[in-house]
């Protein structure tokens, strides 16, 4: 039974994975009823937040339902990212996450979210501080180094575990890989199989079928597993990794109309959420994966993708309801 903290997330959970535009509260909630443990907002610029910048603020928003629910932050600057947490303490999390491994260059530069992994030093103070600063659960998710040459992931876990980090999430690249490549566990379950290490070590990076999850699980015996690009537009990916740990077998794959209900609850609350624009426009993403492996949908897809209209978004989902009715997912 994995634990952060006093929190109990069950047996091998899994973790919806905080991903900019993507794990917004619509699409969290859409993940949390189809089986995700704990759900983690987009990651929040720590700067963004003592400034009220209204983008940041907004990914403050969490709801009871979602629970148990972190929010993430990244930041390199010590003053900024101790009055961010008070700001976040506030919207009542569950947990607060350090974002110590996003790869994206606009974050790097200013020696956050991966950009600190060429300073250990600074990531575990930044950390023991934020522990001293909080009554909520700290956790972090990094990835394995800087380049391949510089992989301390290990050593890096263990001090973080020191200052009082309650879980650990690690993506199985390197911040030169960026996205390409394999994700690598090894190296992770090398950091599990520490002895001195008694905090949950989560992977991330690369599970997207049930099988990988039991791989992680069994073979590289992790404490649960984080899910990103596999659930953009699939909630029912985590459902489908519980039913395969329960019997062994792929669950069936949602229906049309299961799709086409998910994409228009998706559209409606990201409308109530953020407004018609950002609604429309941040949904787009989705829309490949709900409807993905239909033949001849190129017309529909573009309908949705590229309208800014939420009504003419609703009416392409109208149409596909209609005319791919009986179209059968294998």
């Amino acid at each position: 039974m994995a634990k952060i903290d006093t929190i109990d997330v069950g047996d091998f959970p899994l973790l919806l994975a905080p991903m900019e535009d993507v794990s917004d509260p619509p699409f969290r909630a859409l993940c949390k009823e189809q089986g995700a443990d704990v759900v983690y907002t987009e990651f929040i610029s720590s700067e963004g937040l003592i400034r009220d910048a209204a983008k940041s603020t907004m990914k403050l928003d969490i709801y009871e339902k979602e629970r148990p629910v972190g929010i993430q932050i990244f930041g390199a600057n010590l003053d900024s990212m101790l009055r961010s947490v008070e700001i976040v303490e506030a919207s009542g999390p569950d947990i607060i996450d350090i974002n110590f491994g996003c790869p994206v260059k606009k974050v790097v530069s200013k020696g956050a979210g991966a950009g600190i992994l060429k300073d250990i030093d600074l990531m575990v103070s930044l950390t023991e501080a934020m522990v001293k600063h909080t009554k909520l659960p700290i956790t972090v998710k990094t990835r394995l180094g800087w380049d391949h040459d510089s992989i301390k992931i290990v050593e890096v876990a263990e001090r973080l575990q020191d200052v009082g980090c309650k879980a650990i999430a690690i993506h199985g690249r390197t911040r030169a890989q960026m996205y390409k490549g394999e994700a690598n566990w090894a190296p992770i379950a090398e950091v599990k199989n520490n002895s001195r290490m008694h905090i949950p070590v989560f992977g991330n990076g690369d599970v997207d079928t049930p099988e990988k999850a039991v791989q992680m699980r069994d073979d590289y015996g992790l404490d649960g597993a984080m899910i990103g690009r596999a659930s953009i537009g699939y909630p029912w990916f985590f459902k489908g990794v519980k039913h395969y740990f329960k019997t062994g077998k792929h669950l069936a794959p949602p229906s049309m109309q299961q799709r086409v209900d998910a994409a228009r609850r998706h559209l409606t609350m990201a409308i109530d959420w953020k407004g018609e624009k950002l609604g429309v426009f941040e949904t787009r993403r989705h829309y490949t994966n709900y409807f993905k492996g239909i033949p001849n949908f190129k017309e529909y897809r573009m309908k949705m993708v590229t309208s800014d209209d939420s009504v003419d978004v609703f009416a392409a989902f109208d149409e596909v309801e209609e005319r791919f009715a009986d179209y059968s997912f294998v």
